[in-house]
């Protein structure tokens, strides 16, 4: 499991016209793409790491500050870019196995108390955000 985490001082999802999360206070957009041998093991140090990481201001969490996280699946955090100009997605985990990982970082998440707006799994999702820093961290489970 892999997770690209920006800090922001806003931010929204949008599905087909219609926002499906955001915030417009210092928060965290998690981009979480999973790979075919991902499991519990892994959604718990994802979830951990985005709720108790100090990438806040004056080195506090989101945990410390119950900041807002918006978490949006990502397959493409998978992509094989190594031969030619088209990426290939082969370590990306199919949708059936992917979808269920990335619902269990989002509940592990809410199960800590915090507030978390999604994205739709497998849409055409138009992201928005301030990056605030900027602070960008990359996650490996």
């Amino acid at each position: 499991m892999r997770a690209v985490l920006q800090r922001a001082s806003r931010a929204s999802v949008t599905v087909d016209g219609r926002v499906t999360a955001s915030f417009d206070r210092q928060g965290i957009v998690a981009l979480v793409g999973v790979t075919h041998d991902d499991g519990a093991e892994q959604v718990d140090l994802i979830a951990r790491k985005i709720a108790d990481l100090r990438i806040l201001d004056d080195e506090r969490s989101v945990l410390d500050e119950s900041a807002p996280v918006i978490v949006v699946s990502q397959f493409t955090l998978y992509a094989d870019t190594r031969k030619g100009r088209r990426p290939t997605w082969n370590q990306a985990a199919p949708g059936p196995v992917a979808e269920p990982l990335v619902d269990a970082v989002v509940e592990s998440l809410r199960g800590r108390g915090l507030e978390v707006g999604t994205g739709v799994f497998g849409a055409d999702m138009k992201v928005e955000l301030v990056n605030d820093g900027p602070i960008t961290i990359i996650v490996e489970a």
